[in-house]
């Protein structure tokens, strides 16, 4: 594919990890993704758009102001960047109608970032949202409000 190239979508979304997921830079956000993104596994509650991922990255990085990545395992192939990652953060502000905690937290994901003439144009992801849960004291998805 003419609009591929694995090295700068490996640069995008090593940008996207730590511009704005580590350091919660929304002007890069708007830089970064297509307008007409689509996220193929968008958090509940959420749609699939640029506009749902926007709002889920605000509402961890509001819930989480030390909110960052830890990478440990990435593969590029066509343009699709996939990572295996630890999120990890401190539970100081609201958080899916959970009050702040003081809890520090971690919990893995994986995901395939898809980039496409230098922008982030689909996403793929399974975060295990249940361990984060658990560990902010959740025992039921019942007690959540997205």
């Amino acid at each position: 594919m003419q609009d591929v190239d694995d090295e700068d979508a490996r640069r995008v979304v090593n940008r996207l990890i730590r511009e704005v997921q580590t350091g919660g830079d929304f002007q890069v956000f708007e830089e970064l993704f297509h307008p007409e993104f689509v996220d193929h596994t968008p958090f509940p509650g959420y749609p699939p758009t640029k506009e749902g991922a926007r709002r889920i990255y605000a509402t961890f990085r509001n819930g989480f102001p030390d909110f960052r990545a830890e990478v440990h395992l990435q593969v590029v192939e066509q343009g699709r960047v996939t990572s295996f990652k630890t999120y990890r953060g401190t539970h100081q502000g609201p958080f899916l109608g959970l009050k702040p905690s003081g809890k520090t937290v971690a919990f893995p994901i994986m995901d395939i970032v898809e980039v496409r003439r230098g922008r982030i144009t689909a996403h793929w992801g399974v975060p295990h949202v249940w361990d984060l849960m658990q560990q902010l004291g959740v025992r039921s998805f019942d007690e959540v409000k997205g």
